[in-house]
């Protein structure tokens, strides 16, 4: 018996009117759903690379852009846009290599040097409906972004030459290691490849946000305050291209959070519903809470709010709740706003566009509430010795969860103060880090790049 499927039925793949056997029907329909679910991954993911690319440029370069004094504008955008060209040169030279190579629990090997044999087959270590391209091409934007975000706590006072040889340098001693503990196989904290201390980070909570906020701090407590700080009023130069800036950046998430899932699935979804709403409650709390203290929601206190939102609801966006989902938000919001109104103006330390308060503050508590909330009703990768999905969270009846996240956040903060130092040393001795007086006077506009962003002749 043949089977005779009709034209207006057929899948791709699947020949109109054949006459073929049944078992070779089925496999032909077979083979067409799984072509096709791969097609879609595929076509997900690369849309979320490109959306985690616009968080960069334009997303990161108008919020910190904005948030300077005018004679600074380009410098600080520069920032920004040299990364997207400098980082994916040496993610191609070694970094994949490093951060997804086996390697050790510290460190991938050079099985990926200049992207050898990563091409059009999938790594089922890590995605295995994808081409690996696609996944190296994904955890790329990663690292552009990253460091990136501690741009902006040395924003106004540090030497581009300087910059350029600490980003290289961060990235090879801080960021690719900590990808590979978190989420390359084997890795120290890769709870789900055999890690020694299986902590949980859906998108790079402690990878991308704890390293570069607590790096931030460590930049800005070496290069010292601004001349005139705090004093001097500093105020953003131009807050709608830091408003523009904030709206790319909450858009280009969903990439970031809900792209991780590294297919187009239900996980995907309920990440993407995670991170909205993480957004949505912490920009409330923290316009409650500024509102309450100062007397006034302010427009930057909305954005700041939620960015803050996005960052801890980075780590938990794939484990967690709706509602789960709401409360980490708020807290984040009330908590990244008391460090940058009290804390910063307690100790006087001069984080400029407050990349620690927002991003290393935020990244953290988002961690630790992850070891809280994570559930596998939302997440069920992880399985127990019976093969069903194995309890993840405090609220699954995993307590000691929260104690994984809470090393997880130690080793981060560790690597990045420690590894951070080291590198502004050997920076400060080969190159010097901070701009002379009578340039950051100039601005770094002119005195780093010879332009200006307003021609008030024109």
């Amino acid at each position: 018996m043949n089977v005779r499927i009709p034209a207006g039925l057929c899948l791709p793949g699947v020949p109109a009117l054949a006459q073929v056997p049944p078992e070779d029907a089925l496999s032909a329909l077979n083979e067409s759903v799984r072509s096709a679910q791969s097609a879609g991954d595929n076509a997900w993911m690369l849309a979320s690379a490109a959306l985690v690319l616009m968080m960069t440029g334009p997303g990161l370069a108008l919020f910190y852009g904005g948030l300077v004094r005018k004679k600074n504008v380009l410098g600080t955008m520069m920032h920004s846009f040299i990364l997207m060209a400098l980082v994916t040169i040496i993610w191609a030279i070694a970094g994949y290599s490093l951060a997804f190579g086996e390697g050790s629990a510290f460190i991938g090997d050079f099985r990926y040097l200049f992207l050898s044999g990563v091409g059009a087959e999938p790594n089922s270590d890590y995605a295995a409906t994808i081409p690996q391209q696609s996944f190296m091409v994904f955890q790329l934007m990663f690292a552009i972004i990253t460091p990136a975000l501690i741009s902006g706590a040395f924003a106004e006072r540090m030497k581009f030459s300087a910059m350029l040889l600490f980003m290289v340098l961060w990235l090879f001693i801080v960021y690719f290691p900590m990808a590979h503990m978190v989420w390359g196989k084997g890795g120290l904290l890769n709870a789900f490849s055999g890690g020694y201390i299986p902590s949980f980070d859906f998108a790079g909570g402690t990878v991308v946000h704890v390293t570069s906020g607590v790096s931030a701090l460590v930049c800005a407590l070496y290069l010292g305050r601004r001349m005139g700080y705090p004093s001097e009023t500093m105020k953003p130069h131009n807050l709608v291209l830091s408003f523009i800036g904030a709206c790319l950046l909450w858009v280009g998430w969903f990439g970031f959070n809900a792209g991780s899932a590294l297919s187009a699935s239900s996980l995907a979804s309920s990440a993407f519903v995670a991170t909205h709403l993480g957004a949505a409650a912490a920009t409330l709390g923290w316009l409650l809470a500024e509102w309450m203290r100062s007397g006034k929601p302010t427009v930057l206190g909305g954005i700041s709010g939620a960015v803050s939102g996005l960052v801890a609801i980075t780590p938990a966006s794939g484990f967690v709740q709706p509602f789960p989902a709401i409360l980490i938000g708020f807290l984040a919001g009330v908590v990244c706003y008391l460090m940058v109104a009290a804390v910063k103006h307690r100790f006087r330390y001069d984080d400029s566009l407050d990349a620690f308060g927002v991003h290393g503050i935020g990244g953290t508590l988002g961690a630790l509430l992850t070891g809280v909330f994570a559930t596998n009703a939302v997440n069920t990768a992880l399985k127990d010795s019976s093969g069903a999905p194995a309890p993840l969270g405090l609220i699954d009846g995993n307590p000691g969860q929260v104690l994984n996240q809470g090393m997880g956040v130690v080793i981060a903060w560790t690597l990045a103060i420690a590894g951070t130092l080291v590198i502004l040393k050997i920076c400060d001795a080969v190159l010097g880090v901070r701009v002379k007086p009578e340039h950051e006077i100039q601005g770094l506009d002119l005195s780093m790049h010879g332009e200006e962003a307003y021609n008030l002749e024109l």
